[in-house]
Parts: structure tokens; C-alpha cells; sequence
């Protein structure tokens, strides 16, 4: 993987009259200096008054590095991978970067952080939007998917030619600020048949067995499979790392990360559905995404379809297994030594909480939920990216 130094020697700078003229300068509202950078007039402000505000895309932050490289470089190089996919903001900011938790909080530090204003797109003169003027445009972003594409077009870019040892597949918690969806009223079922002791008699037809969602998953396609994952509110319980069950309102957040520390792909769904079920989906993203050699999962996702299916990516499975009551299967000691690594994922999983959002849910609804979640995934990349270039 290149440096940031080698990208940089590499790039081929556009001179300061054409990125001027793309934002719709004249040409005596800059001065020059030199080939490359610019000041601009401060009497733009007044000439653009007039026009529509910019729109602003509030996302997760980031640590700068030792050398600097924080907010500023990964905000601008997203801003660039939004332009390839036709999109056009000025620039992204960072909720979690100045630490802010709801849409309130980001409007009084613009108004008095006029620095920030400006960056944001937002004229000194004019007054801010109102929090239902961010709502909107937080629903339009969260409908076209825009955090969700850009991290696939960053996946792909940086490491789509790359080949990654191992993807961790896990999923994790996130409580909502909403209430579970209400169940329609049950269907009373049919009694079952009683069975009757002993073999059956010769003729007697059985009734076949029920078979597992993994397995009726299998031979569908992406589309399908995205289509059946439920995404509403309702109760979850999982065990934690002690063992002990932890039950929630909410949803819950499936990742494969690559064994660098990257998150590939995600996919959200209720808290109740079972992790197995996202395994064969996520599997599907990942791999129009990046080469991997081994899948690497915990007890929870033990089936034997899993394996079936992992082997028929060309992958090599590493699932831990679940005795069932049964005996423990051991793995051998170089896949125990790789599946050891599969913290990864947890800590994946505990950054994105702590640092890029994960734990402020603030909006309601499975799609605005996912967008929140995946602004954090996406400069959760970026952050991992820039710290693997080091």
C-alpha cells in the first residue's frame, strides 16, 4: 500500500484558475499566489447572498495523527469521493470531532464559531437553518444511501486490489431512543399432529424436516437476501463477552473487518434477528468489494451450510464451534492462532460506539439509524486507513 507521501508526489495538481472557475469564482475575486493556491475576496459573501445555501452532511470524527492528519484531510478527502459519485458539498463536518451529540448542539457552535460557519457553506450574514431545515436534509442523505456508497467507493478504491488475510464477522448492539415495533395480533396455529410412537409403518409418509433460515438462504440472491433482513424496532438479548445476557430496545449492526482493522461491509437489523442470518449477505458485499482468504467467526455462527457456503467463495471458514451439549471441537493450532485475531471486529465494534457516534443514536427509523451508523463506519475507515499509511 502507498504512502501518503508517494499519493501525493503522484497527484497532478490543477492550477488555482480552474478550481476557481468550478466553484464559480471571477477572476477578480481571488488573488494568486503562485501556480496553486489562492486567497479569496471576502466580497464573495455579499455577491452570493442571494443563492442557496450549501448542504451539510454531519458525520462521525477522527483522531488526527502524530503528523496531523485529522479532520481536515479525511473531511477533504471524503468531500472528493462524494464528487465521483455526483455529489457536491462543500465539505463534510464532524459531529463527534467537537463533540457534539444532537443537531442543537452542532447549531450553537456555528453560530458562534464563524470559522466553522464558513467551512460549512453557511454565509456570516445569513442566518442558520432551523433543526427541521438538518432533519430534511439528514433524511434525503439517509434515502439516497450517501454514507453507504461513499464507503463502498473508499473500500474499493484503497484496498479493492488488495489481498486481505482474513474478514471478522461479528455483530453488536445499538440501543434506540424509540419504542419496539407493535406485533400484529398471533395467528393461532393449527394443533400439531400428535406422532405417533415407535417407526412408521410401511407406507406412512413423514413429514419433512424443518429446515434452518441458512440454509433457505442459500441460492437467493444479494438483493433478496437484503430485502428479507428485518430492519424495524424491537427486543434483542445477547451474551456479552462474560457470558452474561444483555437484553436492549433497538437494532443491531453486522461488520466484516478486515484483519488490518477496516470495516468492508455492514449491514443493519433488528436486535432480534440472529447474527447467522447476516453471515451469507454480508459475505455477498464483501466480496464484490475485496479478495479475502479466510472467514472468521465466533460459536454463534456454527452451521454447517456456513461452512458450505464460505468454501464456495474459495474462503476457508474458521467458525468456532458450538458442542451444542456435545464435545468441543479443537481448532488446529495455526487456525487457533488466527482465529485469536478475530478481536478485531470487537474492537471495531467498540470504536465506533465510543468514538464515532455508535452510542448517540438520537434518530429514529431503521434507514436513519443506518445512516447515522455508517457516517461513523465510513470515517472509522478513513481513520484506520490514514493510521495503516504511518
Amino acid at each position: 500500500m502507498k504512502s501518503s507521501l508517494e499519493i501525493a508526489q503522484e497527484a497532478e495538481l490543477l492550477p488555482i484558475e480552474s478550481i476557481a472557475e468550478r466553484t464559480g469564482l471571477t477572476p477578480d475575486e481571488f488573488e494568486p499566489y503562485g501556480r496553486y493556491k489562492a486567497k479569496i475576496s471576502l466580497d464573495v459573501i455579499d455577491r452570493m447572498a442571494g443563492q442557496p445555501d450549501g448542504k451539510i452532511v454531519c458525520v462521525a470524527g477522527v483522531t488526527p495523527t502524530k503528523a496531523g492528519e485529522g479532520k481536515t484531510t479525511t473531511a477533504v478527502g471524503l468531500t472528493q469521493g462524494l464528487g465521483h459519485i455526483g455529489k457536491n458539498p462543500l465539505l463534510f463536518v464532524a459531529k463527534a470531532v467537537l463533540g457534539l451529540t444532537t443537531t442543537a448542539a452542532l447549531i450553537e457552535r456555528l453560530t458562534m464559531d464563524r470559522a466553522l460557519k464558513r467551512i460549512c457553506g453557511f454565509a456570516l450574514c445569513k442566518k442558520l437553518p432551523s433543526e427541521a431545515t438538518f432533519s430534511r436534509a439528514f433524511d434525503e442523505f439517509a434515502e439516497a444511501c450517501l454514507a453507504e456508497r461513499v464507503h463502498e467507493t473508499l473500500i474499493k478504491e484503497y484496498l479493492g486490489d488488495q489481498l486481505i488475510g482474513h474478514l471478522s464477522r461479528d455483530g453488536t448492539a445499538i440501543p434506540a431512543r424509540e419504542r419496539p415495533a407493535q406485533t400484529g395480533p398471533a395467528v393461532q396455529a393449527p394443533p400439531p399432529m400428535k406422532k405417533k410412537r415407535g417407526r412408521p409403518r410401511k407406507g406412512d409418509v413423514r413429514s419433512p424436516a424443518k429446515e434452518s433460515p441458512i440454509v433457505l438462504q442459500r441460492g437467493k440472491s444479494l438483493a433478496q437476501l437484503r430485502k428479507e433482513i428485518p430492519m424495524q424496532c424491537n427486543r434483542g438479548t445477547k451474551c456479552n463477552a462474560q457470558g452474561y445476557k444483555t437484553s436492549w430496545n433497538g437494532y443491531k449492526l453486522h461488520l466484516d473487518t478486515a484483519d488490518c482493522g477496516v470495516p468492508i461491509s455492514a449491514l443493519l437489523s433488528s436486535a432480534s434477528m440472529h447474527d447467522s442470518v447476516a453471515a451469507i449477505p454480508l459475505s455477498l458485499i464483501s466480496k464484490e468489494r475485496v479478495t479475502n482468504l479466510y472467514d472468521v467467526m465466533d460459536a454463534a455462527y456454527c452451521s454447517l451450510a456456513l461452512h458450505d457456503h464460505c468454501r464456495m467463495l474459495n474462503h476457508v471458514p474458521l467458525i468456532d464451534h458450538n458442542p451444542r451439549s456435545g464435545v468441543k471441537e479443537a481448532f488446529e493450532p495455526a487456525d487457533a492462532i488466527r482465529y485469536n485475531e478475530r478481536t478485531v471486529a470487537e474492537r471495531t465494534n467498540a470504536r465506533l460506539k465510543d468514538e464515532f457516534g455508535g452510542n448517540n443514536v438520537m434518530v429514529q427509523g431503521g434507514t436513519k439509524v443506518m445512516s447515522h451508523l455508517m457516517f461513523g463506519v465510513l470515517v472509522l475507515s478513513a481513520d484506520q486507513l490514514m493510521r495503516l499509511r504511518r
